[in-house]
């Protein structure tokens, strides 16, 4: 057990809330930082959080926001974590085409602002930067540490500069700041937008007579999908080394979205070319066919490597859907006609 204390930002998503578990689990105080809004928002997390007038408890959150690097000051300063783990982004690749301003203004320089405040405070903080296998983009699998970016969208360009900002500052200041490049990783708590998720709970509802159809775009895109909780956990062995330095983390397979269609259909018994419509809205001004990531450093250096892949992973996610849709783990029978 340990007495260290954690800041992450973007607590409330699927890493955040895993990685808050196992900080917890290791004896750290974690401090997350939210944004203030007229909900809770604390889904993912709200098994974790206690009574908030408890001022000694292992588990605080704090209003904040990427955009406010005073605000980002003050924390580090009240807080006066030993590890920060920036998670926060406008992480949707979609939208990014659709509010490319926002992105860069949140994803880019709200990843400086932090940087500048972690350096104007002079904490001896460990930096964690969540970078992206997008912003590979175009350069053909597989892709590792040293490969070229070539980013396709305005999300992937957000990640690639605040990667350089994470890089700049440790050659610049000696800050210790880490880049982990995590390829897809998904999981029962993604967020329902992301094209795993929105697969796995129209399977599961499809199968319980509450959906009938599922509209996708590009089914041949391929992607390197792994499982959440094995990530952070990565993310987490990348501070405890000495050394800073940048990690590619995945698990070196490749499949199709058709592929984790095909996983999650079969697991509940349904054939799913009779319920996958394509609807051109969701394809991309410009998609990247292939992501696969080749993780050999962070086995030989960090000793993780991967134990979930993505065919297990959608029996997982599905799992978990019928279980929200009232129908126990499949598999289900056939569809009747």
């Amino acid at each position: 057990m340990t007495s260290k204390t954690a800041l992450i930002t973007g607590i409330t998503g699927q890493d955040g809330s895993y990685l808050a578990e196992l900080l917890l689990s290791k004896g750290y105080t974690v401090h997350g930082v939210i944004r203030r809004s007229s909900g809770s928002g604390l889904g993912r997390i709200a098994h974790l959080v206690g009574d908030e007038r408890d001022e000694e408890g292992r588990m605080r959150l704090h209003h904040g926001d990427l955009s406010d690097g005073a605000r980002l000051i003050a924390l580090l300063d009240r807080v006066v974590p030993s590890e920060i783990y920036h998670l926060a982004a406008q992480s949707d690749v979609h939208v990014s085409f659709e509010q490319p301003e926002y992105t860069g203004a949140i994803t880019a320089l709200g990843t400086t602002r932090l940087l500048e405040a972690l350096r104007i405070t002079g904490l001896p903080a460990r930096y964690y930067q969540a970078s992206s296998s997008e912003m590979f983009g175009a350069t053909p699998p597989p892709q590792a540490e040293g490969s070229p970016l070539q980013p396709r969208s305005p999300y992937a360009v957000a990640k690639a500069y605040g990667y350089w900002m994470a890089r700049n500052y440790r050659e610049s200041y000696a800050l210790h700041t880490v880049n982990g490049i995590m390829f897809n990783h998904e999981s029962p708590r993604r967020g329902e937008a992301f094209v795993t998720r929105k697969i796995a709970r129209a399977a599961a509802r499809i199968a319980c007579g509450q959906q009938r159809f599922l509209d996708l775009g590009n089914l041949e895109a391929r992607r390197d999908w792994g499982y959440a909780p094995e990530y952070v956990e990565a993310m987490w062995r990348m501070l405890q080394r000495d050394r800073a330095d940048d990690y590619v983390v995945a698990t070196g397979t490749s499949h199709s979205v058709r592929d984790f269609v095909t996983f999650c259909f079969e697991h509940v018994g349904l054939d799913w070319e009779r319920h996958v419509r394509f609807d051109d809205r969701y394809v991309r001004p410009a998609d990247v066919a292939e992501l696969v990531g080749d993780a050999s450093k962070a086995q030989r250096v960090l000793g993780w490597k991967p134990e979930v892949f993505a065919p297990e992973l959608a029996r997982i996610m599905t799992d978990a859907e019928l279980e929200a849709a009232g129908r126990g783990k499949g598999p289900l029978p056939e569809e009747r006609e």
